[in-house]
């Protein structure tokens, strides 16, 4: 079906024939998208199923189209919801298609049908207004719900001077971003595709390298930018992204499922997500610490402590060890050994490679040592070779060169350093000792699963053991064993079935009597592909081509350390609210945060429009901000509800109650909307239990209702929020009017205020019921 033109929908044209012609032109391309799925999906299971490859070259180049089609059937795939959802006409009579994915008419020349809302062509669907309308005559927007559309809103973009300074407050497609930040929440982030604001898309289309910078008070949309632009990212530099892959970081799990399906929305699977506590391979650590302990394991003098413990375990012994090897007496004094030493830590290499240093030079000394007792004038460069060649074969003097110098693990080095306040004492001389006190554990049992054997603040401390420890050899060994046995196991399960067998003839060769399980493996072994997400996620050393990091404001210097290895680019986009800092360990100013990495070359935006927050809910947040800082400007909210906030004494008795008929309200007042009791840690578990019916998931962000503390709520929104114990919150942290405002804003539509005793005084302009 070709194009309409604006002929077509002229002033004359009704809203029915507006409405219907659309729906043809998006039917078509519904069908389009189909054809190109059956056709990628053809693609894709004639590659894996080619027979006629063979060579390891042919078999490489198979697998790389197949992860090409692969990948393009799941961007096809991605765009069923929304396919289509804006169009621009041009002053010279064109008109473009704005949706998730580029279609072009293969039957026609290639004509686009259909323009990614990424390519250049599309960005005056964002940033076009009646003021400057950058050749375009109107915009619009077509609001659809699964393959219908619903509504056509269309924005004239040829106004007089005055008519276009009265339009609009400012915001492009006003009617459809209002009606998009005012729909009930689903539990999951939706995307801002259809809605990009100017201020937003400025941000997500700009420059990759460097730091940028996105700073923005709650509802300023900073998540959903950041996340658009991974996607512009990739779309746009895809030949060197796709290769090293974008890393997205997020303050909790909670947070990461929240934003889970925003970019395969948009096309784009090649991204890893995680916490602070998952950028170590393998491990998820779960395990709880209390604030002060995280926030002194967060500070930068904890690099120094590290460093320092792995020189501790590159030892001279205090007392010679005299051993006999081969009827010769080998002594290691302490000369010895701290010459070796010192040739190791010049090779300037990490502790287990520059072992292999240690390890030869000591053989060195010692095989000298040895010449001399028997005479060295009477033997020659070949006979000490073979003495050291004697004395690397001798069990007892590896095993004391193991103890000189070990061959550690990052976990092991941590943990073996906590246990033993003797050596913790002497690598943190620089803390004091009642901070230094926190630090002290007894090991882990062996038993007990790494996720619960660490804290998320002991990943940044196991990340810098590991960059200064260097790779012993034993995590690659370990997986490439576990891959063996599993294509052992595999196999072995392939020649049982052929030896089930019924109606086998007893004269036949079985399988198993010609080939076993091992051999089996080694002629089915094959090559293995993975994508860049899961190489990148399972590797320490994986560098990323760009790494965004949300509420970044919460990091520690220790977690920075360890995201900057990550982007040796230093090409990243970091998003947050400084007025949202929650951690102990947290940002003050982004200057603090970046200058140990970039010193000053990193850039700010800003974003200062709230989308989220009515005006009712924004007036006692704004007020809570200037109790943080005076000199902060809050965002300025872009809507009304008429709703206003209430507060309510809760009771000395039958508090429970009060609680649980103030919730149900706010349930019933959003319908099929989301509700969220926030509260102060100390009260979450009590809440949930008065709150949600047994086994319930409390952290489910599909369900009607979820009860979270404010650290959990981080990056997330509600349509309405009940906050319980407001001073409970205050006095629980430090940064207690932070947490504070974190919570006020969680909401979209509706918020409550439950309190005992007093309401804090920040709070004075919630109206009491």
């Amino acid at each position: 079906m070709p194009k309409p033109t604006p002929a077509d929908s002229g002033p004359d044209a009704g809203p029915d024939t507006e409405l219907a012609r659309e729906q043809a032109y998006v039917a078509m391309l519904y069908e389009q998208l189909e054809q190109r799925r059956r056709e990628t999906a053809k693609r894709l299971h004639d590659t894996l199923h080619d027979e006629t490859v063979g060579t390891p070259q042919a078999l490489t180049q198979r697998d790389a189209a197949a992860a090409l089609y692969a990948d393009r059937l799941a961007s096809l795939r991605a765009a069923e919801h929304g396919l289509a959802f804006g169009r621009l006409d041009t002053d010279s009579g064109e008109i473009r298609y704005i949706g998730r994915i580029g279609l072009l008419d293969e039957q026609n020349e290639y004509e686009p049908l259909l323009m990614d809302w990424r390519a250049p062509a599309a960005r005056p669907f964002y940033t076009a207004t009646a003021a400057s309308p950058e050749g375009m005559r109107r915009r619009r927007h077509l609001r659809t719900r699964l393959r219908s559309i619903t509504a056509v809103d269309d924005e004239p973009l040829h106004l007089s001077d005055a008519e276009a300074a009265a339009s609009s407050k400012g915001l492009t497609s006003e009617a459809a971003l209002l009606a998009a930040v005012s729909e009930a929440r689903t539990g999951r982030m939706g995307d801002i595709v259809a809605t990009i604001q100017s201020e937003q898309d400025a941000i997500i289309r700009s420059k990759p390298s460097g730091v940028l910078v996105v700073q923005g008070g709650p509802g300023t949309g900073k998540t959903a930018v950041a996340l658009h632009r991974a996607a512009y990212l990739l779309y746009t530099h895809r030949d060197r992204l796709a290769r090293r892959g974008v890393l997205v970081v997020g303050p909790n799990p909670t947070f990461l499922r929240y934003i889970g399906q925003v970019l395969p929305s948009l096309g784009e699977t090649s991204v890893v997500l995680g916490t602070v506590a998952q950028l170590y391979p393998d491990l998820d650590a779960r395990r709880h610490e209390d604030p002060a302990t995280a926030a002194l394991k967060g500070r930068a003098e904890m690099a120094a402590v590290i460093a320092a413990a792995v020189r501790d375990r590159q030892q001279v012994p205090r007392r010679p060890i005299e051993l006999v090897v081969e009827q010769q007496r080998v002594v290691l004094d302490k000369d010895t050994v701290g010459q070796a030493r010192t040739r190791a830590r010049r090779a300037r290499k990490p502790h287990n490679e520059a072992r292999r240093v240690f390890r030869k030079e000591l053989l060195r000394l010692l095989a000298d040592q040895v010449a001399r007792g028997v005479g060295k004038d009477l033997l020659d460069r070949r006979d000490v070779d073979e003495i050291r060649d004697e004395l690397a074969e001798s069990a007892e003097l590896m095993r004391e060169i193991d103890e000189l110098w070990p061959t550690l693990s990052p976990e092991r080095l941590l943990g073996e350093l906590f246990a033993d306040r003797k050596r913790l004492n002497s690598v943190a001389r620089r803390i004091p000792a009642d901070e230094r006190a926190r630090l002290e554990r007894d090991e882990p049992d062996e038993g007990t699963p790494p996720g619960e054997r660490w804290t998320a603040a002991d990943v940044a401390l196991l990340d810098e053991a590991a960059e200064l420890l260097g790779d012993d050899g034993s995590a690659r060994a370990a997986a490439e064993a576990a891959a063996l046995r599993e294509e052992v196991e595999y196999a072995q399960g392939v020649l049982d079935v052929l030896d089930l067998e019924e109606d086998l003839d007893p004269e036949l060769l079985r399988a198993t009597d010609v080939i076993d399980a091992d051999r089996l493996a080694e002629r089915l072994q094959v090559a293995r592909y993975d994508s860049t997400a899961e190489r990148a996620s399972s590797d320490r050393e994986w560098t990323y081509g760009h790494v965004i990091v949300d509420e970044a404001q919460e990091l520690s210097a220790m977690a920075w350390r360890m995201v900057m290895r990550r982007s040796p680019s230093r090409s990243m986009t970091v998003v947050g609210d400084i007025a949202q800092t929650g951690d102990r360990g947290g940002a003050g100013s982004w200057d603090e945060v970046l200058r140990p990495f970039v010193e000053r070359r990193w850039r700010l935006e800003q974003l200062t429009v709230n989308y989220r927050t009515p005006s009712e809910i924004a007036d006692i947040a704004d007020d809570v901000l200037a109790e943080i800082d005076p000199s902060l400007e809050p965002p300025s909210s872009v809507r009304s509800t008429g709703t206003q906030p209430w507060a309510h004494e809760l009771p000395g008795e039958g508090a429970e109650r009060v609680i649980t008929e103030r919730v149900a309200a706010e349930q019933a007042a959003v319908g099929e909307g989301r509700t969220a009791v926030l509260g102060p840690a100390a009260r979450i578990t009590a809440l949930r239990g008065v709150l949600l019916p047994p086994g319930a998931d409390a952290e489910d962000l599909d369900a009607p209702l979820v009860v979270l503390g404010v650290e959990e709520a981080k990056g997330l929104e509600f349509d309405a929020v009940v906050l319980v114990e407001p001073a409970e919150i205050l006095e629980e942290s430090p940064r207690g009017l932070n947490d504070l405002y974190v919570a006020l804003t969680r909401a979209t539509q509706r918020l409550g205020v439950l309190y005992t005793g007093d309401l804090p005084p920040v709070l004075k302009r919630v109206p009491r019921d």
